[in-house]
């Protein structure tokens, strides 16, 4: 019999001992099976969350997820990952001790400008077991946990007191009351502040929040609560149109708009509005004007609309090809230049690549991602170094790219999907070329399109816009809304203030001070 390639370990002679070991064996044994479970649960959960990451990404259009629900199956997956953990914490003594000093070392600092509650745990007696003696501190262990008070509702008693003088007659002295949003109203511009954030930047429907404010014992109506909405929205119509006409002095703005169904009583059904934003972005350039966007409700997607919202705009338009803004520039239009998206370029070869059969598709795909691996690397640098860098490596780039391109079309079909996505990009060449001989201005306009999300958000829990008014009112309020996001700013505190500050008076000199990005944080600009 061959020797065995390591020896083996030398097993006690006492039974007793024998014993002890052979248990200690059979434990770690059933230690690792247990983890090797749990691995092979969590293996078969992580594989099903990547089949659906590639159905998202790979899959046909009408089978990919969106973000939203994607996000839901990560929680779930998640959750059901930390279940098993704390089921394998409970078995295994060992294996706790082992992840608690890895989640102690890992979790990293609270913010510092929360509030503290300290809580000291000393024992009642503090005399040494042995001699009774005092003992003394000789030091201590510090632990912080993050803790939350609900939503709590609360009422302000506001008491006025009158004073008169026995002497005088008919003399009395009262202070005034305070100025409220809703006169003779019971809500504070905080919870009308609450409502809207609530509403716009969580995307809570007013029913669903006052079913939270029913729990609390609050009887508050929907109808109510957008009542509270619809003044708000009439109170900080001047800020958001003062915001709107400093973006229309910039030199530079994106524009984009999307469809949000708005309720239409006669029929008995919805009908399409749009929104249409405009957005001004400069931090890619280092420019020092605060990030913006404003949107504006319009019942259709007609070059009227466009005009009515950038008919006096003479700057750089970034957006893309939809002939609405390509009619601003006609002669007698004011934009100085349309700058088109190579994102949209892009797309119209994606589709016809993905399946692997279109050759001309995935090459142009290749040669616009050199484009765009070049605006990575520039991301955040001068316009000036912006500029140098594009005319360097974007600029033979983007010239070979438009010889291929009238090369391709010719062997094509004209018709055909490959031909009519050429045939974009060489309609659109002179829009998307602006970008290489202006450091200012960005490849695609993805800026503005990610200020849309949180409007599909929003369209999507609430379903429809009750009306062409509710439509209005919901753009002015996200406008600020995302503007407080931009800047980082917490749209709650800023909303509280400016609606205090107006209906106090606020003078309509001093307007610019009530921009979103003067309630920002020095670090946070």
């Amino acid at each position: 019999m061959p020797a065995p390639s390591t020896p083996l370990p030398s097993l006690p002679a006492d039974t007793d001992a024998l014993r002890t070991l052979l248990l200690a064996s059979w434990a770690e044994r059933d230690s690792l099976a247990a983890e090797r479970d749990e691995l092979a649960t969590q293996n078969d959960r992580l594989r099903h969350l990547l089949l659906q990451l590639k159905r998202l990404r790979f899959g046909a259009r009408s089978e990919r997820l969106p973000e939203e629900q994607l996000q839901l199956g990560l929680e779930a997956v998640e959750q059901a990952i930390a279940r098993d953990q704390a089921e394998a914490e409970h078995r295994n003594g060992d294996l706790k001790c082992e992840r608690v000093a890895k989640r102690r070392a890992n979790r990293g600092a609270l913010p510092a400008h929360l509030p503290r509650i300290e809580v000291t745990l000393a024992p009642e007696d503090t005399a040494c077991p042995c001699c009774r003696a005092a003992m003394t501190v000789i030091g201590e262990d510090s632990s912080e946990r993050l803790d939350v008070i609900p939503a709590q509702f609360r009422v302000i008693v506001t008491r006025r007191p009158k004073f008169a003088c026995r002497a005088c007659a008919g003399t009395v002295v009262q202070l005034p009351a305070p100025a409220r949003l809703i006169e003779g109203g019971i809500p504070t511009e905080a919870l009308v502040a609450h409502v809207l954030v609530s509403r716009y930047a969580d995307h809570l429907p007013l029913y669903r929040q006052a079913q939270i404010m029913a729990r609390q014992g609050v009887a508050l109506d929907r109808s109510t609560l957008a009542f509270w909405t619809g003044y708000a929205a009439a109170e900080i119509a001047p800020v958001v149109a003062r915001l709107r006409e400093m973006l229309l002095a910039s030199t530079r703005l994106f524009a984009d708009e999307t469809v949000v169904p708005v309720l239409d009583p006669g029929r008995g059904r919805t009908k399409q509005g749009y929104f249409w934003a405009i957005a001004r972005d400069d931090r890619p350039w280092g420019g020092t004007a605060p990030p913006a966007v404003v949107y504006s409700y319009a019942p259709g997607r007609g070059h009227k609309y466009a005009k009515a919202l950038l008919g006096g705009y003479r700057g750089i338009l970034q957006c893309d090809g939809y002939q609405a803004y390509k009619a601003l520039a006609d002669p007698g239009g004011a934009p100085r230049a349309l700058a088109f998206c190579w994102s949209h370029v892009r797309r119209g070869f994606y589709d016809l690549a993905k399946a692997g059969t279109a050759p001309i598709a995935s090459e142009a795909l290749a040669r616009i991602a050199a484009l765009y691996r070049i605006e990575a690397e520039i991301r955040g640098t001068t316009a000036e170094h912006r500029l140098s860098e594009r005319q360097i490596q974007s600029r033979p780039l983007i010239s070979d790219l438009h010889t291929w391109f009238e090369v391709q079309i010719a062997k094509l079909s004209a018709r055909g999907p490959t031909a009519e996505a050429i045939r974009y990009a060489l309609n659109h060449w002179h829009g998307l070329e602006l970008f290489v001989d202006d450091g200012h201005i960005e490849i695609d306009s993805n800026t503005v399109e990610r200020t849309m999300r949180p409007i599909a958000l929003s369209r999507k829990n609430a379903l429809f816009c009750g009306s062409d008014d509710g439509g209005e009112n919901w753009a002015a309020i996200a406008s600020l809304i995302e503007t407080c996001k931009l800047n980082r700013v917490e749209p709650l505190r800023y909303l509280t203030n400016l609606l205090t500050r107006l209906v106090n008076g606020w003078p309509q000199a001093r307007i610019d001070e009530l921009m979103p990005w003067h309630s920002a944080e020095p670090e946070a600009r």
